[in-house]
């Protein structure tokens, strides 16, 4: 997901979302990451958007 061509990213303020993201620490397997970021770098995001994406795709609270 890219915010496009000549749109500049400001430190907190959200660019694709409606809330600027915050540093949060999870705890996975070496399996689990390595998957994450090959399944990330397959659609071109980093691993953050990509479980950004995933977690908003599969829980409807999520937004």
């Amino acid at each position: 997901m890219s915010t496009g061509k000549g749109k500049k990213r400001v430190k907190n303020i959200p660019v694709l979302y409606d809330q600027p993201k915050k540093k949060r620490g999870v705890w996975l397997t070496d399996t689990a990451w390595h998957s994450i970021q090959e399944s990330a770098v397959k659609q071109k995001v980093s691993a953050s958007e990509y479980l950004e994406e995933l977690i908003r795709k599969y829980n409807i609270t999520a937004g």
